[in-house]
């Protein structure tokens, strides 16, 4: 379908340009403090682990869990940012990915 040169219309990248193997690439993204890693999705979940604002990580899957509003909008998305066979999820309102949608399969 073309645009009339007065409509606009927005585009979403869902590609992984510079992912490694096994995962989609994000930043962690808080307002400087520490984000809690936590064992499941949601933050009735222990905390396993903690990471910095702007930490690098490798979104290996998503599940859906608790609804949480963050930096980077509200969503009910938590992202697995462990090795294969590990429990670390933190939540997609708090990860840049360039996406408003999953960059990973579900876990």
């Amino acid at each position: 379908m073309a645009l009339r040169y007065f409509e606009k219309k927005n585009y979403t990248s869902k590609n992984s340009c510079g992912a490694s193997s096994g995962g989609a690439p994000g930043t962690v993204g808080t307002s400087g403090s520490a984000l809690n890693v936590r064992s499941g999705p949601g933050t009735s979940y222990s905390v396993v682990d903690t990471l910095a604002n702007g930490s690098a990580v490798t979104i290996r899957c998503q599940k859906s869990g608790e609804t949480i509003t963050g930096t980077y909008g509200t969503s009910n998305l938590w992202n697995n940012v462990g090795a294969a066979g590990t429990n670390k999820y933190i939540p997609d309102a708090y990860t840049q990915t360039g996406s408003d949608s999953r960059v990973a399969p579900d876990c």
